[in-house]
């Protein structure tokens, strides 16, 4: 069967370079005569592939000298706790902006350990944009300010990088990571789980300045200790080998292809394609304010609710899946990562011109 496009919001499509590299690679990593899924994570020839990885990664997103580099387990859910109990460094509060379901996750998780100070809500409009900084309501004695650079459920993205001062900024990029350059001085800690843009579930890539790690208190429990995993450079415990050798590949790749400006570029023209059809029909609708679309997740609505499952049913016979909407908004969502090809945005915009021609 020839392979789909996969618009799945994550575990999402990976690019098919990198599979066919790792089937090749499957049963004899590098004349090692064995899987890298066989290997011992404390083995030198698995300590080399996370090395790889970890030096690739810097080189992408030129992560600064002061910065350290997890590959953790957990996803950004457990980010959520982590986060807070590390962070508030005997501090009794922290800063976060609600921009949807999974900023608040994580406000939820926040209130477990401290106080949190909403210093901005898009609940107002239904979160379809990403509230202004002229509006936000920053204290003065947060531990940490904390936003979710794109939303995946609702298709909101962050276009800009908020100015915290010398208060931390903590970012949860799950969904647009990689998709586009960063300036990673501006944070003081990036979080990420992998299954967006960087590799199979299972992984969570944490990027955290120096003077953040080891300063929690009271002390946590090992495992949730940032300071642990930096100190056994991310081998404290088992890691999420494959995974991590998989996202090796991934950044390799991006490397090869023109790097995180190339690859915005991508994103940009397929973001566009996207997009611009949307602005010319009235069948299909798009709620997020333009200036905070996003260029990885796209809900779109059908004017007519019922016609969903027609919809859904008439892309999956023409190889297009996973474009159902979150249940919690409906619709249909096109999630378009840095794997997804633009022949398949161009495949998708082709069936929905023909879905609203004979439909609408």
């Amino acid at each position: 069967m020839a392979r789909v496009f996969n618009f799945s919001a994550g575990p999402a499509a990976l690019p098919e370079e990198v599979l066919k590299q790792a089937a090749d690679e499957m049963l004899d990593w590098h004349g090692s005569g064995q899987s890298v899924m066989e290997m011992s994570h404390r083995g030198k020839e698995f300590i080399s592939i996370a090395q790889a990885a970890e030096a690739d990664l810097r080189e992408l997103l030129a992560i600064p000298a002061n910065y350290k580099v997890l590959f953790l387990q957990g996803g950004a859910s457990l980010m959520f706790e982590m986060i807070p109990i590390n962070l508030l460094r005997g501090k009794t509060s922290a800063d976060y902006v609600h921009t949807g379901e999974w900023a608040k996750k994580a406000i939820k998780a926040a209130k477990t350990f401290t106080n949190v100070n909403v210093v901005a809500s898009a609940e107002d409009k239904g979160f379809t944009y990403a509230p202004p900084q002229s509006g936000w309501k920053l204290s003065q004695d947060a531990a940490y300010v904390h936003y979710t650079a794109n939303e995946t459920i609702g298709g909101v993205e962050f276009n800009w990088v908020p100015e915290t001062g010398d208060v931390p900024l903590v970012c949860d990029m799950s969904s647009n990571i990689l998709s586009r350059p960063i300036d990673v001085s501006k944070y003081g800690l990036i979080y990420a789980g992998a299954q967006k843009n960087i590799g199979p579930a299972g992984l969570t890539i944490v990027i955290i300045r120096d003077d953040l790690v080891g300063k929690a208190q009271p002390t946590p429990p090992a495992m949730l200790d940032f300071k642990t995993h930096v100190d056994a450079e991310s081998m404290y415990n088992t890691p999420p080998t494959y995974a991590i050798y998989i996202a090796g590949l991934v950044f390799q790749l991006l490397k090869r292809t023109g790097g995180l400006a190339a690859a915005e570029q991508r994103n940009i023209e397929k973001a566009n394609l996207l997009y611009d059809y949307l602005e010319t029909t009235d069948f299909y609708r798009n709620p997020v304010a333009k200036s905070d679309r996003s260029r990885m997740n796209v809900p779109f609505t059908l004017k007519d609710a019922a016609l969903d499952e027609e919809f859904l049913k008439g892309a999956k016979a023409r190889n297009m899946v996973q474009l159902k909407g979150h249940r919690s908004v409906g619709g249909m969502r096109a999630s378009i990562y840095n794997a997804m090809p633009i022949e398949g945005v161009k495949a998708l915009v082709e069936y929905m011109k023909e879905f609203a021609a004979s439909k609408g």
